[in-house]
């Protein structure tokens, strides 16, 4: 039981941002042996998960494995094995996303539009700057008031720079940024661009133009590309990630809003195809919510151990 007044842990609240994924996985262990009909039952909903057709395969093979192996014969017993396959699944996907304190770290965050990635951004500038780091933000989304408007808030609250230019050129912001850091020896760059789909041709280039002044103004910068997912896109978040690495090469992701949506699965489907790291994920609208992806807490989470 909660303590009136005392802090919610972080796998708390990842366990409750999961909950919508997990109440399906959780009703196939409440049956009295293990069948096939318990198996049928689980594919299910790894399934409605939107874990996939490959990684739902996949954990069903090794679940059966491990039952025979260990000859099991309570779900229950089976609910810990399906711990252990799902964490062995997704641990790839755990990104060590470092800071070089001799650059800046320059990071191009990139998405479509509600993904939450302005958002996503003030949150990072805050986890950073609690953590010692100085950071400036670049409103490089110049078309959209609400925008650079919302990334004040966040610089504020978090006491951070912004450079910003209503209704200028995204690359240049970004590049006069970067020069600002060098200047005043700032440890991190964080650039937000305007939200895209990846089908819009021409937007997908302004990106590539963006990346490629960052470049000039720094000659290996950017150091991480940063795509921003919304968790409720389930599978189709799969297209996303193709086609954002296609034109930008992606480093890391940014899986939010885990806490809408009973779709949580997607992130095991994701480990059996783009195999980009996830750097962190978001299980809520405080700064807190959003933390580094830790396959074992999240493996712990999803299966509700």
């Amino acid at each position: 039981m909660k303590i009136p007044g005392q802090k919610t842990s972080w796998f708390d609240r990842l366990k409750s941002g999961l909950s919508k994924t997990r109440f399906g996985l959780m009703s196939v262990f409440t049956g009295q042996k293990i069948d096939e009909g318990f198996f049928e039952q689980l594919e299910d909903q790894l399934l409605l998960a939107d874990c996939g057709l490959p990684a739902t395969e996949l954990i069903l093979k090794q679940l059966r494995d491990r039952v025979q192996e260990k000859g099991l014969f309570k779900p229950e017993e089976a609910q810990l094995e399906l711990k252990e396959v799902i964490f062995e699944l997704i641990r790839p996907l755990e990104s060590n996303l470092s800071v070089d304190l001799a650059k800046p770290t320059v990071m191009l965050m990139v998405g479509v539009n509600g993904a939450g990635k302005t958002t996503s951004i003030g949150k990072l500038a805050h986890l950073w700057s609690n953590a010692g780091y100085s950071v400036l933000l670049a409103a490089g989304d110049t078309f959209r008031a609400a925008a650079r408007e919302q990334l004040q808030v966040w610089a504020n609250r978090s006491d951070v720079g912004l450079v910003s230019s209503e209704g200028g050129d995204p690359a240049a912001v970004g590049y006069d940024a970067i020069q600002s850091a060098i200047a005043h020896n700032k440890h991190i760059v964080i650039v937000d661009t305007a939200g895209r789909l990846p089908t819009q041709l021409h937007l997908m280039d302004e990106l590539k133009k963006v990346k490629k002044t960052l470049n000039k103004a720094k000659a290996d910068a950017p150091h991480q590309v940063i795509l921003v997912i919304d968790a409720s896109n389930g599978q189709n978040a799969l297209q996303q990630i193709k086609a954002f690495n296609d034109a930008l090469g992606l480093t890391a992701l940014i899986i939010t809003k885990l806490d809408g949506t009973a779709k949580g699965g997607m992130i095991v489907a994701m480990a059996m195809t783009s195999r980009i790291p996830v750097a962190y994920i978001g299980v809520g609208e405080k700064p807190e919510d959003l933390r580094p992806f830790n396959p074992r807490e999240f493996a712990n989470a999803l299966v509700g151990l």
